[in-house]
């Protein structure tokens, strides 16, 4: 069983940053993509941002591209997305989760281990 948590959330302002981290239990975890995803208040859950299980490919969705950056040292055995140039809109609950294969995907069907998200606050 895989267990997901992330952490270092918060309230930052306009133009701020933060890193959000993300730890991952499991014997083969370190063989798994990653993935980032965000729900605001009354939306649904969206892709933020995705890396394949040895950090050589990343994808970013169009909101975020230029500002977050993804990476993992595995030898840690964690996960990061670092946000520069926040804006209100990055306001959401942030969600890292799992997938049992090398290659990265920016559909969250197909993410098994999800954590249970961390708030990000970003005011104007």
């Amino acid at each position: 069983q895989v267990q997901v948590v992330e952490s270092g959330g918060g309230l930052v302002q306009a133009g701020g940053s933060l890193r959000l981290s993300c730890t991952a239990s499991g014997r083969t975890v370190s063989s798994y993509a990653m993935g980032w995803f965000r729900q605001a208040p009354g939306k649904e859950r969206e892709f933020v941002a995705a890396i394949s299980w040895n950090g050589g490919s990343t994808y970013y969705a169009d909101s975020v591209k230029g500002r977050f950056t993804i990476s993992r040292d595995n030898a840690k055995n964690t996960r990061y997305l670092q946000m520069n140039s926040l804006k209100p809109e990055d306001t959401a609950v942030y969600y890292c989760a799992a997938r049992p294969y090398g290659s990265l995907s920016f559909s969250p069907l197909s993410y098994d281990y999800w954590g249970q998200g961390t708030q990000v606050t970003v005011s104007s």
